[in-house]
């Protein structure tokens, strides 16, 4: 019998966070991380950025950063406390305007573990978001073609008072916006009940799709903060052709 955990009896998996992504190996596996990580990889990667993942800030991330002759993006807040709200920072909609910068260091202690993670099983490891599901359904596309395996992972959130993971309503619908689309592909034999189950969350959600994030626990935090754009510019459906790739360490157009 096969390990159950890594849903290895079928060829379109779906877990949570750092542990999940160690369970459910496959050939090319996508980080879907909405309103921070994920959405602004591909954004800078649309945009022409190669994008060095991080899972440290501060002066760790500054010496990474250096040392890959790059730019470290600064987080949201401490952009609006340095008055600096032009510069690369993990906010979105702020990439979207942004100077474009040849080399970008993302610090994101949860985003860059479970990349980090997935590169270690040996997967092909892709960022997904609602903005590209369309685009990285067709590249999990081909792989299954090829009688490859592909996995899904939602990274959801951390608890303040034990670290412990808190799955996320808008990482949910991402991931299932991604499925939905291999769904539309052909390949819903092929998925897990997980898998399918996502993607069912998702065509639920699909008509009041902004609503959703705008209500979820992750969309208002970032709105009480100031962040709503962040929130509407994660909210775009398949608003990109970016599929960002890691290779080398960093995130570029694959």
């Amino acid at each position: 019998m096969t390990d159950p955990f890594g849903q290895a009896d079928f060829r379109v998996r779906f877990d949570w966070g750092p542990t999940g992504a160690a369970a459910i190996a496959a050939d090319v596996a996508v980080v879907v991380d909405v309103l921070s990580f994920s959405t602004s990889v591909t954004i800078a990667a649309e945009r022409g950025m190669r994008i060095f993942p991080y899972p440290w800030k501060g002066r760790r991330a500054e010496a990474f950063a250096a040392e890959h002759d790059a730019v470290l993006a600064l987080g949201r807040l401490e952009a609006r406390r340095a008055g600096n709200l032009t510069a690369p920072s993990l906010s979105p909609a702020t990439l979207l305007t942004c100077p474009v910068v040849p080399r970008l260091v993302l610090p994101s202690p949860n985003g860059s573990a479970i990349a980090d993670l997935l590169r270690d099983s040996g997967s092909n490891v892709m960022i997904g978001c609602l903005r590209n599901a369309r685009a990285i359904a067709g590249r999990l596309a081909a792989t299954l073609a090829a009688g490859g395996a592909v996995g899904v992972v939602a990274a959801g959130e951390r608890w303040a008072g034990d670290d412990s993971l808190r799955p996320s309503l808008e990482d949910h619908l991402g991931a299932g916006a991604i499925l939905s689309e291999l769904i539309g592909f052909g390949f819903n034999d092929r998925m897990s009940p997980e898998a399918r189950a996502a993607a069912e969350l998702f065509e639920v959600g699909r008509a009041d799709l902004g609503d959703r994030l705008r209500g979820c626990v992750g969309g208002r935090e970032l709105i009480a903060a100031g962040f709503g754009g962040d929130v509407d510019v994660a909210a775009e459906l398949n608003g990109s052709a970016a599929v960002p790739v890691l290779s080398d360490g960093a995130f570029g157009p694959g």
